[in-house]
């Protein structure tokens, strides 16, 4: 950050500019780097960041950021090389850095040797938030460490100490904003605590397995459609419809950036309907409490 001196009175000439990969980041950095620090999104909305291959001129912009903040999605394992390379003075700071990830195919359902699903907690071993299942060795990692505040905590730690690092004249500033957003997410967290309380192991069918962390968290089971990415065959489809109407299941939560066919083919065939809950909106502490409202109003 560069200031000028005017008559004895600081002015600042430019803000630190950082480039996120997608939207809920930007609602983290801007909590912790208030107005010091400018923050571009390179997904845009409405864009899948697990295939998506950016623009010339975002590449052309991310030359002139400060700091670049990955958070472990699908896209980057292909391109943070080649942003890295924009700019040799960009600190590019993985905010998912000691947050042991679960296994996509290992969430929550699982084929006993009869072929029909078995839920993890009668097999004993029901994955804990932000840590890896022991049972499962191989499979995708799940990047969705954001939908867990107790995740976003860690998260947020390593957004300041970069800003600090890049900007230490305004260190106090950005330990003031990473308390007061560290006592905004203990207060989510507290909030939807209480909303689940009273509805542990309820289940929550979505299309995409994004909320397995937010479900870890707060007791709950996801129930995906898909399966490590792909769309289910019609012996797997045949069967999540017989789990959802053995558990009365009547929503499929579905993300927009997604197509929804499965998941309205499901929904028709268990009388129900299809809700949006989308895992990368920007207003990020309300978008939580608005999905878990909807979640709990979709358990039986």
């Amino acid at each position: 950050m560069v200031c000028f001196f005017l008559a004895g009175s600081p002015i600042q000439a430019a803000k630190l500019k950082a480039f996120v990969s997608i939207t809920p980041q930007q609602y983290f950095v801007q909590k912790i780097g208030g107005d010091l620090v400018d923050v571009s999104v390179l997904v845009p909305p409405g864009a899948d960041p697990h295939t998506y291959e950016p623009k010339p001129r975002q590449m052309a912009e991310l030359a002139k950021a400060d700091v670049y903040f990955g958070v472990g999605i699908d896209f980057e394992k292909a391109w943070m090389k080649r942003i890295a390379a924009t700019s040799p003075g960009m600190r590019v700071v993985h905010t998912d850095a000691g947050i042991e990830k679960m296994i996509l195919a290992a969430h929550h359902r699982h084929e006993n040797d009869q072929g029909h699903l078995a839920s993890p907690e009668k097999k004993g071993h029901a994955p804990i938030p932000g840590k890896a299942n022991p049972h499962h060795s191989a499979g995708t990692p799940d990047p969705h460490v954001w939908l867990s505040p107790p995740l976003v905590k860690a998260q947020a730690q390593h957004i300041a100490d970069a800003l600090v690092a890049v900007d230490s004249a305004n260190r106090t500033r950005y330990v003031e904003n990473l308390t007061a957003f560290l006592r905004e997410i203990e207060d989510l967290d507290a909030e939807l605590k209480s909303m689940f309380a009273a509805s542990p192991g309820a289940r929550f069918m979505v299309f995409h397995p994004s909320w397995g962390y937010f479900a870890g968290a707060y007791g709950l089971e996801q129930v995906p459609i898909e399966i490590e990415g792909k769309e289910p065959k019609p012996a797997q489809l045949k069967e999540l419809i017989r789990h959802a109407r053995e558990h009365g299941i009547k929503v499929v939560f579905v993300q927009p950036q997604f197509s929804v066919k499965n998941a309205e083919m499901v929904a028709r065939e268990i009388r129900g309907q299809v809700v949006v809950a989308d895992p990368l909106a920007g207003e990020w502490a309300e978008n939580l409490r608005a999905v878990g409202r909807k979640f709990k109003a979709a358990f039986p």
